[in-house]
């Protein structure tokens, strides 16, 4: 392909406000390849409004011969790449960011990364190198750029990967419940359940449309201030740019039709709520807050047997990510099925001295990684 017909990308802001522009990218999130909410313009529009506080971040779009929007990514520059004091451009994720995969449209998968890739290769002469985080191994926007990059002879690795619990099966929720959680842990959930509801009124009940989500907006952020993470001062309603961050996200995710919450109410008020975001076949686990006067309890485990047994159910999701930590002490073990989380690093182009840069560069940390590798192994 020519350059004369190549697919194009250039880099903007995120144009808040721009009707045209926001429906465009509703409508690459309609057909994206892979899912995920924390790029849709839903929860991406409020987090460059309320969390890019110095302005940082860049929107690189892709786009093909005839003008249609087919990729979409969000960068900043980074001053550190690990032990490596060396400035790269990487996928923005925020701290209320949970996964990474641009999104791309389905179909034009290598396109989207063409172009991509070709906008950042025309990075300020600092950017050494793009650092990915946040993508499924198994992924089909992940295999894209592994098959682009081996054919266009662009260096990419897989530089660190972990496992985290995922919700995927044909089983119903009973089936599943038997196989994969332990009688005994059962049996402690079944006992739990019982004494709660002798201390009042239990309701269990769901959110998926826009109603009340202002509402349930507000009780969330009440709920989880009150426990250990508004002590610490690290709750959503901690700071005003997080708090108002978690209001807008939810007011438009519902707006979108991607809102998912569950709550567990004692007399009427809630003692556990859980947030999902749903896009596609898929759903992403957010945040979970629960009354720890209620911990006895274990509401925050009961609400995940809720969300367990309504994804299992919902013939409109087939699978659900946790976005949990690796070896997360509760999902772990309800969870069976697993989804490997990774971080890429891939060369960037250029012209005269600083490709000759970016290639000695990058050659340079394959060695000082290999020499790690080989030390550690020799060391055990």
């Amino acid at each position: 392909m020519d350059m004369a017909s190549a697919p194009v990308a250039n880099s903007m802001a995120l144009p808040l406000g721009d009707e045209r522009r926001e429906q465009e990218w509703h409508a690459l999130a309609d057909a994206a390849v892979e899912p995920n909410p924390f790029y849709h313009p839903a929860l991406l529009a409020p987090a460059l409004r309320h969390l890019d506080g110095d302005g940082g971040v860049t929107v690189i779009e892709a786009r093909d011969t005839t003008g249609r929007l087919i990729g979409l990514l969000p960068v900043s520059v980074a001053q550190r790449h690990g032990r490596y004091p060396l400035a790269n451009v990487t996928n923005w994720m925020h701290g209320q960011c949970f996964y990474g995969a641009p999104l791309i449209r389905k179909g034009q998968e290598m396109q989207a990364w063409k172009a991509l890739l070709r906008r950042l290769d025309e990075a300020g002469p600092r950017a050494h190198f793009l650092h990915l985080d946040g993508l499924d191994t198994e992924g089909p926007v992940a295999a894209a750029l592994e098959r682009y990059c081996a054919e266009s002879g662009r260096g990419c690795r897989r530089v660190a990967a972990h496992e985290r619990a995922l919700l995927c099966s044909g089983l119903d929720a009973d089936s599943y419940w038997q196989t994969h959680v332990r009688a005994k842990k059962r049996k402690e959930l079944r006992r739990l359940t019982a004494r709660l509801e002798e201390e009042g009124a239990v309701s269990r009940s769901r959110l998926s449309g826009g109603g009340d989500a202002a509402r349930w907006a507000e009780d969330f952020l009440a709920l989880e201030a009150a426990g250990w993470k508004g002590e610490e001062g690290t709750a959503l309603a901690s700071a005003p740019q997080t708090r108002a961050y978690f209001r807008d996200v939810i007011i438009r995710a519902a707006e979108s039709d991607m809102l998912d919450m569950l709550r567990i109410d004692l007399d009427g008020a809630a003692i556990a709520m859980l947030v999902n975001f749903r896009m596609g076949r898929g759903a992403f686990s957010y945040k979970i807050a629960f009354d720890e006067r209620f911990a006895r309890f274990s509401p925050g485990v009961l609400i995940e047997i809720d969300n367990l047994r309504a994804s299992l159910a919902d013939p409109g999701l087939d699978w659900s990510d946790s976005c949990a930590a690796p070896n997360h002490p509760m999902i772990d073990g309800l969870w069976a099925e697993r989804r490997t989380i990774a971080q890429y690093r891939v060369e960037l182009k250029g012209r005269g001295l600083a490709a000759l840069r970016r290639r000695f560069i990058i050659a340079g940390i394959e060695r000082a990684d290999a020499a790690r590798r080989f030390l550690k192994r020799n060391a055990s």
